[in-house]
């Protein structure tokens, strides 16, 4: 009887060209029911929601049309949820593998790691509360230039967290008594951006204009200061530019934001700056970070997210990006950090990873320490820039030559994402704000060893944009190589899921490395070196 009453209801709104259950009339429609014993409300919501956060990571659905989630936390059948909805999306399959693929294939996806369906983190859905509490207060007191700064390094959850705000915000803004607000989010990552334009159009987050999800300068030459919108949403805030370049003409891309908006939520972490452009002078950071806090809109994000391991292994990945300390690797159960003697070994084993032993997404990843250039000039077009050590080598990221074929299958797909990569070596320019299951470190010759610490050697480094002069606020210039190239070991060793494996060029690192970590034998006892 429900079942037939829903349908009904469905097709009678069909009758109407604005609602969504039009398109039934333009084509044939199919109707899957899904039916358990022991389906009640709760266990019937989150089977839905966890529905509509699969099928918005499927490459062949273009649209989903969903109202409010309704997250259910425990309930009576709550702990036997994941092995129905498995079995429900296994059946699925056997009926559609193009509309219910391999659920491998969806937890590997970039826009299912930054959807907003997902269910949130006790800590997570408490801010995004408070988030928009004090959007809704900034909004209605009509002025321009309010800021509320969310603080948080790698992996604590920023992006999924941002993700659902601009969802919610767009969403339900008459519930929440916002009728006529205009929300934007911006992000300075290309490859980022294409998976928050791939959430705006499958989620119907869109406005009028088509500008919603946009790089920081096309939002800041398309709007005036002098109608600014009502709420800017900033992820990776930190990649915004503090000075000008050649396709930004302004001083500070996040003060001329504040200026075209009434409320500016920002996501930062300060150890994740990468070029001499998005370098901030602790004053002007520190003062924006106090203006927040002074209005109560300061949030710091602080659980580790991203890498599933215990807290000595974080900690032990912390000394060494941040303190430039080798530690004794500790043992952990669900994540393992591995030391190789070659590059090649380094290459096999992520290789290994992610076809043979089907392990997920792995990828092998480097500093910046080889010839790279973005755009090639005609006598370069067939130039192939590459990581060398010794006799071995490997393309770096974006070379390796794609049919046709291939190249509209990757549409839309993150660097890491497509199935050519694995014969690449990525950087922090493809690898910034994604997961890897298992991450293959290249240390290359900026990243040395002596007297006992970790330094950071900018000579070494072939990133310009790192190593380069920038003028401060003083009129005087200033270096930071060191710093900068710091922030890019730490995007880069906070990249895995599971594991991170490491080769390091400079053999004092590698040596001291070796000496903290402990061997597997065959008959797989650990055993540590002595």
């Amino acid at each position: 009887y429900n079942v037939a009453k829903r349908t009904l209801q469905h097709l009678e709104a069909a009758k109407k060209e604005g609602n969504w259950q039009s398109i039934l009339k333009r084509r044939n429609a199919s109707l899957y029911i899904i039916g358990h014993e022991h389906f009640n409300k709760s266990l019937t919501l989150d089977i839905e929601n966890k529905l509509m956060l699969y099928m918005s990571s499927v490459k062949a659905i273009k649209k989903i049309h969903n109202k409010r989630g309704n997250q259910q936390n425990k309930y009576y059948t709550s702990d036997e949820f994941e092995k129905i909805f498995n079995s429900v999306w296994s059946k699925l399959g056997q009926y559609n593998s193009e509309l219910f693929p391999d659920e491998r294939s969806i937890l590997e996806s970039a826009i299912f790691k930054a959807s907003p369906l997902h269910k949130l983190t006790p800590d997570q859905e408490d801010a995004k509360k408070s988030i928009i509490k004090k959007i809704k207060s900034a909004v209605k007191k009509d002025e321009t230039g309010q800021i509320i700064f969310i603080s948080g390094e790698a992996g604590t959850g920023k992006t999924v967290l941002n993700s659902s705000l601009f969802y919610e915000l767009c969403t339900y803004k008459k519930e929440l008594g916002l009728d006529d607000m205009k929300c934007h989010l911006l992000v300075n990552h290309d490859q980022q951006l294409i998976v928050y334009k791939q959430i705006a159009e499958k989620l119907n987050l869109e406005n009028d204009n088509g500008d919603a999800v946009s790089k920081p300068t096309s939002f800041i030459t398309n709007h005036s200061e002098n109608n600014p919108v009502d709420v800017v949403l900033i992820d990776e805030a930190h990649l915004l530019w503090t000075q000008g370049k050649q396709a930004y003409r302004g001083k500070n891309q996040l003060l001329d934001i504040l200026n075209r908006a009434k409320v500016v939520v920002v996501m930062f972490d300060k150890n994740q700056i990468l070029r001499t452009e998005q370098y901030w002078e602790n004053e002007l950071i520190e003062s924006l970070e106090q203006q927040a806090k002074g209005k109560d809109n300061y949030i710091k994000m602080k659980n580790q997210l991203r890498i599933r391991a215990n807290d000595d292994t974080i900690n032990w990945i912390k000394r060494f990006t941040k303190e430039q300390v080798v530690d004794k690797i500790p043992r952990d159960k669900h994540y393992e950090i591995r030391i190789f003697d070659s590059p090649q070994e380094l290459q096999d084993e992520i290789k290994n990873k992610a076809t043979k032993e089907n392990k997920g997404l792995s990828r092998l990843v480097a500093t910046f320490d080889w010839e790279y250039k973005d755009k090639k000039t005609s006598t370069e077009r067939l130039l192939q820039y590459e990581v060398s050590i010794g006799k071995w080598k490997m393309p770096w990221n974006l070379q390796i030559p794609v049919p046709t074929k291939e190249k509209r299958k990757n549409k839309g797909l993150a660097w890491a994402e497509q199935s050519q990569t694995i014969d690449e070596v990525g950087s922090t320019f493809t690898i910034q704000g994604f997961d890897l299951n298992y991450a293959g470190v290249i240390l290359g010759p900026s990243v040395k060893y002596k007297e006992g610490k970790i330094v950071f050697d900018p000579t070494c480094s072939k990133n310009q944009n790192a190593t380069k002069a920038r003028s401060l606020n003083d009129g005087s210039k200033r270096k930071f190589g060191e710093t900068l190239i710091k922030n890019e070991v730490n995007v880069l060793m906070t990249r895995g899921v599971d594991g991170l494996y490491i080769y390091a060029q400079d053999p004092s690192l590698r040596e001291a490395l070796k000496k903290q970590m402990y061997t597997i034998e065959k008959a797989g006892s650990i055993n540590e070196l002595r």
